[in-house]
C-alpha cells in the first residue's frame, strides 16, 4: 500500500509560511531549509517555486507591499474626512489575516537587510503621499501632519488590540480635522 500524496505546495503556501516564520522567528527562519522543515516539505519544493533565498525574500516583500498599498484609502467613494480616518485606520490596525499584519516583523527586518529597508521606505512613503493628499483634499495642507499621523499608526501597531488602535487612530484624526 503506498502512502497518500500530499497535496503539492504552491508560492502562495510557501510565501504564508515565511509570513508566520519572520513574525514567529525573526528573519534567520526565512532560508529554504527551516521553510521546508516548518512545511514538512524538501528544499527542491522551495528552489521549485523560487530561484533562490533573495527570490524568495523579494516575492515576501512584495506580497507585504501590495497588502500595505491595497489597505489605504478603503472607503475610496466617502467623504474626504472618512477617507482619511479610514487610511489611518487600515495602517493603525491591519486585519490580522492579511500580510499586512506582518508590519512590526519586516521593520525588525528591515534594520538589517537592504531589500526589507527599501521596501518598507517605499511604502512609508507611499502612506505619507496618501494622507498627505486626503489631509490637504480636508483643508489642512500641513505635511507634518501627515508624518505625524504615519508615525502614530506605525507605533499603535504594537500598541495591543486592533480594535484599541482603530479607536485611538481615529481620534487623533478627529483632533487633527478640528484644528480646520
Amino acid at each position: 500500500m503506498t502512502a497518500p500524496r500530499r497535496p503539492r505546495l504552491t508560492p502562495d503556501d510557501w510565501l504564508a509560511a515565511g509570513l508566520d516564520a519572520l513574525c514567529e522567528t525573526g528573519p534567520g527562519a526565512l532560508g529554504a531549509e527551516p521553510l521546508a522543515r516548518r512545511l514538512g516539505a524538501t528544499k527542491g519544493s522551495f528552489y521549485w517555486h523560487f530561484a533562490d533565498v533573495p527570490a524568495y525574500s523579494g516575492a515576501l516583500l512584495s506580497l507585504w507591499q501590495a497588502a500595505a498599498e491595497s489597505a489605504l484609502d478603503p472607503a475610496a467613494d466617502g467623504p474626504d474626512a472618512a477617507r482619511l480616518r479610514a487610511t489611518a485606520q487600515a495602517i493603525a490596525a491591519p486585519d490580522p489575516d492579511t500580510p499586512q499584519a506582518a508590519e512590526p516583523a519586516i521593520r525588525a527586518w528591515a534594520a538589517t537587510d537592504r531589500l526589507a529597508a527599501q521596501a518598507v521606505a517605499r511604502t512609508d512613503a507611499l502612506r505619507h503621499d496618501r494622507l498627505g493628499a486626503l489631509l490637504a483634499a480636508c483643508g489642512i495642507a500641513n505635511p507634518e501632519l501627515s508624518r505625524i499621523l504615519l508615525g502614530a499608526a506605525i507605533g499603535m501597531q504594537a500598541l495591543g488590540t486592533a480594535e484599541a488602535n482603530r479607536e485611538a487612530i481615529g481620534s487623533l484624526v478627529d483632533l487633527v480635522l478640528a484644528l480646520r
